[in-house]
Parts: structure tokens; sequence; C-alpha cells
């Protein structure tokens, strides 16, 4: 017996060798898989989702990370839009039933009691089961993009439909500032994209407009006035030089350049609100630009995440960016 214990163990010991980097990693930490049509997929419509820091090889770590604080958020707004929709669906009916005498109201109260004393399940059938292609969809919302920078995750929504991302970090701000959520070990920042194009001077002014006008008919009620706003851009490493070739644009090589890129971004602001003056101390609503490096792009078609934030997310010092999950991102001594 106890040689057979051993061969067996052996074997095991074999099996475990022989197992593929990714097999191993994903029996310990259930990740999800690169999307690798995104490429394609970004040239050709936008996304919103989440860009997040973090250290430098622990990417994987948080990623897992990421995907768990994420969930918790984004299942309450599903939930949400979920009710909405069941409500709208039971409603529909009611409205488009005539009743002509007593006699037919009554039987046709008894069909409706029928049919909603029959089990879930034998509904769910009969209809094709629509709730469960639903929670199916709504199962994985987020795909993970491949990045060729290291510390930097990037997750967007693969459907078409998606949550207010300004609303859930603004929500997991307030949990770890009442300490109601425990602060994360390897995730550092959550920037939420709301929109995403090609880096082009046209696109770029469409969005910026876009996102500004939005934000002044919600939040920008209550702004005082002149409004104070900052941009702030991010290229994390990307060069002109990464630019070149066949397909490169002179325009995207221009926007790379800080100077020029703010230049083009405060006058869509301010062509959107005329009375609004650059403040980099105490911003109360900030643009962010961030090319986002992403892996198998063609050169010369750069693309950017854009966002319009709220003072409440923002810190100026010692740069402008969104605000860190943590005090202090350092690692102790």
């Amino acid at each position: 017996m106890a040689e057979a214990t051993d061969n067996n163990n052996k074997i095991g010991i074999k099996k475990d060798e022989e197992m593929k980097p990714w097999e191993q990693h994903s029996a310990v930490i259930s990740i999800p898989r690169y999307d690798y049509k995104a490429p394609n997929s970004f040239l050709h419509r936008s996304f919103s989702g989440f860009l997040i820091t973090c250290p430098i090889k622990r990417e994987k770590s948080a990623t897992k990370e990421a995907m768990s604080i994420l969930d918790k958020y984004l299942k309450s707004t599903t939930t949400c839009i979920t009710k909405e929709e069941d409500v709208h669906q039971n409603a529909a009916p009611k409205r488009r039933k005539v009743v002509v005498n007593e006699t037919e109201q009554e039987s046709i109260i008894d069909i409706e009691n029928k049919i909603l004393d029959e089990p879930t399940d034998a509904r769910d059938v009969s209809e094709g089961s629509p709730k469960s292609v639903t929670n199916t969809e709504r199962s994985d919302p987020l795909s993970l993009v491949k990045l060729t920078r290291s510390g930097l995750i990037l997750l967007t929504f693969s459907g078409t439909v998606c949550p207010n991302v300004v609303d859930i970090v603004s929500n997991i701000m307030q949990s770890l500032e009442s300490g109601s959520v425990k602060a994360p070990l390897w995730c550092h920042r959550i920037l939420p994209i709301q929109t995403t194009c090609i880096l082009s001077e046209k696109e770029v002014c469409t969005l910026v407009s876009k996102l500004v006008a939005d934000f002044m008919n919600n939040e920008g009620k209550e702004l005082a006035r002149p409004v104070k706003f900052a941009v702030g851009y991010n290229r994390r490493g990307i060069e002109e030089t990464e630019l070149k070739g066949a397909n490169s644009d002179l325009n995207a090589v221009a926007l790379l350049d800080r100077s020029k890129c703010f230049q083009v971004v405060a006058a869509a602001v301010k062509t959107v609100v005329s009375d609004s003056v650059v403040d980099l101390k105490c911003p109360e609503l900030t643009v962010l630009i961030e090319v986002l490096p992403i892996s198998a792009i063609p050169k010369g078609s750069p693309v950017v995440a854009v966002s319009v934030l709220p003072q409440k997310l923002i810190m100026t010092k010692p740069r402008l960016c969104i605000k860190s999950l943590v005090p202090d991102t350092k690692p102790n001594k």
C-alpha cells in the first residue's frame, strides 16, 4: 500500500509539473482571460470601464482584487436595472386588457391566478427562459484588455448598456473613507473611463464637449461662476516615435504633445461653458485624458480614455490625478 501511495504521489507531481503556467495560476486565482478582439473593437466604437494602477508584476493579484471590489457595486446596479425591466414587463400586459362584462372579467382573473400559481421554472421554459439568458449576459460584464505597460489593468464593459462608472468609483471611495470596506492591497487607483476614442482633435473635442455638457446639466447646476476647471493628461511613456508607421496620423502625433492637448481640451470646455477659467489648485470639474497602451493596436492609431470628473474624486498634489484608494501606496520598510 505504501508503494502504491508513493507511486500515486509521483504521478500527481508529474501532472502538476506538466501543467501550463496559466493552468497553475487559474487553479488558485480565478481571473478573466484577455479579450483579444478588443484592439480592433476600440478602433470602431467607444468603451467605458476602469483603468487600474497597481505594483509592477502584481497585475494578476490586482485583477482578482479589482474584480471582487467592482462586483459588489455592479450587482447593486444590475439589480436595480433588472427590477425596473421586470416592473415594465409585468405592467405592459395589464394595459392591453379589455373587459367587456363581469363574466369575462371573472374568467380573466381566474386565468391570471392560475398563471401566477405556476412554478417559476415552468413559466421561464414556456417563455424561452428570457431571465436565464439575461443573467448569463450579466454574469461577466467586464472584459480584460491586454496592455503593453506593466502596473496597469484595463477592464471594459463588453455590452452596449453600461452603468455609471463615475458613480461606482465614488461609492467605492465613500465606502473606504467611512471604513465600511477594507483598503485594497494591490489596487492603488481606479480611474473611471466614461468613453474612448482614437486620438484625433475632432473626436477628442466632440467627446469632451458632450461629457462637459452632461456634467453641467447635472452636477454643474450648483457650481458658482466662473466655473473652475483643470485638464489632466497622461501618456505613460508612449512617445511620438511609437506612432511612426505607414498609418501614422500627424494630428495624433501633435496631440501627444502635452501643451497641444491642453489647448484642444480647454477650447472644447470653453465652447460649452463660456464663463470658465483654469484653476489647477481647486478645480470644480476635471477633464482627464489618458492614452491607453493597448496591445496590438495598429501604429498611428492611439486610443485615449476621456473622463470628466467632479472635485470629490480629484487630488491636485503632488500632481493632478484621480484620488488614491489608500492613503500611502508605498510599501512599508
